[in-house]
């Protein structure tokens, strides 16, 4: 039990971890949303979007995988 536990927590904080990442992502893209766009910041600001998109990703991911665990261990299912 305590083993599965230790997994459960490595899940958690896994996913907390990229919901942080995911939190970064939105605020590079916000401050770059925020300023006088040139052709250069239009295109960072575009690549910005991309890697929040992705990191989003991660997170759906490692929250998928939490819950699922959460699922097996709570519910047997």
């Amino acid at each position: 039990m305590s083993q599965n536990h230790a997994q459960l927590d490595q899940m958690q904080t896994s996913y907390i971890a990229a919901v942080e990442q995911w939190i970064a992502a939105i605020k590079q893209e916000e401050a770059l949303a925020s300023v006088n766009h040139t052709i250069a910041e239009v295109d960072k600001w575009e690549k910005a979007h991309f890697k929040e998109d992705e990191i989003r990703n991660n997170v759906k991911a490692a929250k998928k995988k939490y819950e699922d665990a959460l699922r097996q261990e709570l519910f047997g299912f």
